[in-house]
């Protein structure tokens, strides 16, 4: 059996992983993560009972209960690297046992809805909509990392993807992991726009978004927003989604991106005041997680 050496498996000297600051026995089954700390405490706002609050960095975490369910709510600040260090830490705590440094015997599988804003590339989804990433797309290139990645990705989805969109991004090739199907089911119901979510690996260019610097590749957007995989659009932009779904899968957990479209990138509008939308999706995720 093998035991995981300190350096790769960090815990800090009170016991807790190193950049969450969590112990075991502080995590819940049901997980909501979110991008924003502040976001957190607005979420905890609504649980019935609180019963450990932890900051470091840029992740806070509150565990509590919501009618009668036990909750974890983590912010992951932004990007698809922020995504590999919350979800392997969570899964640390879940299924390695820190005394011993060796993983558990038993699968602990953990139910995580990522809760965020997102912009709108289509119509059908407009600033206010909420939707749910049936599949995500990744441009970050976090998952090529991980033996077996090719088990989680659909790879005719991917096929689609670079034919259509004529692939330009030298060093740079885009990978697809769908939801699981039962948490899809669960939390998106007929509520929400299910789509396919863009895992951009930056805010700016990476999202087509031009200020100084111009864009290697400027009608990208466009092939984007043209793009049809048997009926399915690409609904969205956000920066997390594919890392979430496809380390979930290869850990054994389900996951689930849902977003509040706050920028319509067609339209070129912007809601900077979209916190009553997203108080909406987070009441939502709560009531059926």
């Amino acid at each position: 059996m093998r035991i995981i050496p300190p350096s790769e498996l960090i815990i800090n000297e009170d016991g807790s992983i190193f950049h969450l600051h969590l112990k075991p026995q502080q995590l819940a089954d049901k997980l909501l993560l979110v991008g924003d700390p502040d976001r957190v405490t607005a979420i905890a706002t609504y649980l019935d009972t609180i019963e450990c609050e932890v900051s470091s960095r840029e992740f806070h975490t509150v565990t509590g209960t919501y009618r009668g369910k036990r909750l974890t709510v983590v912010s992951h600040g932004i990007g698809t690297d922020n995504i590999d260090i919350v979800l392997t830490e969570l899964d640390a705590l879940a299924n390695i046992n820190f005394q011993t440094r060796t993983v558990n015997p038993q699968v602990r599988q953990l139910t995580i809805v990522r809760i965020g804003t997102s912009g709108g590339l289509q119509h059908f989804a407009p600033v206010g909509s909420y939707v749910a990433a049936e599949f995500s797309i990744g441009f970050d290139g976090v998952l090529y990392f991980y033996a077996n990645n090719e088990m989680v990705r659909n790879h005719e989805l991917e096929r689609e993807l670079i034919s259509q969109l004529e692939w330009p991004i030298h060093g740079v090739k885009p990978y697809v992991v769908a939801a699981d199907r039962s948490i899809l089911e669960q939390i998106a119901g007929n509520e929400m726009v299910r789509g396919i979510t863009i895992a951009a690996n930056g805010f700016y260019g990476p999202q087509g978004r031009e200020l100084r610097l111009p864009l290697a590749t400027p009608n990208l957007n466009h092939r984007i927003e043209a793009f049809d995989y048997n009926g399915k659009k690409i609904t969205n932009y956000e920066m997390e989604s594919s890392s979430l779904a496809g380390l979930a899968l290869l850990m054994g957990h389900k996951a689930l991106t849902v977003c509040c479209i706050i920028a319509g990138r067609i339209d070129k509008n912007m809601n900077t005041a979209y916190k009553g939308s997203l108080a909406g999706l987070i009441e939502t995720v709560l009531e059926k997680i």
